[in-house]
């Protein structure tokens, strides 16, 4: 279970998408790797009412996501995420796609196509940053 700690933290102190992602990419993420049986902890991160716990959910995986972990719960916290209406939980999760789109283009790529009609372009435009053009172009027709 992630610590209680953190999630005081987060509804404590952090206040900003900087500080949130500090937090999250450094300390969480490598919190997570250790520990990776309470990756599933994030899921209930992404249904708080909290923007700063729904961004948490998602960018905590951003380190872990570029080494290629964590693919299943990164697709079930987008999920979670996908019509969010909060621009901040938007680029948190479309980072975190970003992110396991170094390792897993294929995926991600496919998983854009299969929402691209109801996610929002912030976290649409995030995922696909790293995706090659003529793929880009697709994912980006409506």
């Amino acid at each position: 279970m992630i610590s209680a700690r953190a999630e005081r933290w987060l509804k404590s102190y952090v206040s900003n998408w900087a500080s949130c992602d500090t937090l999250c990419n450094h300390t969480i993420g490598t919190f997570l790797e250790m520990y990776p049986a309470c990756v599933s902890e994030l899921k209930k991160w992404a249904k708080s009412k909290n923007r700063w716990m729904k961004r948490a959910s998602a960018v905590s995986l951003i380190i872990p996501a570029r080494k290629g972990k964590f693919i299943k719960d990164i697709f079930e916290i987008a999920d979670i995420l996908l019509v969010d209406r909060d621009d901040l939980v938007q680029k948190g999760y479309g980072l975190m796609l970003k992110a396991a789109s170094q390792s897993h283009q294929k995926q991600v790529f496919d998983y854009v196509i299969k929402n691209k009609e109801i996610m929002p372009r912030t976290a649409l435009r995030y995922a696909i940053e790293k995706i090659p053009q003529e793929l880009k172009k697709e994912a980006m027709t409506r």
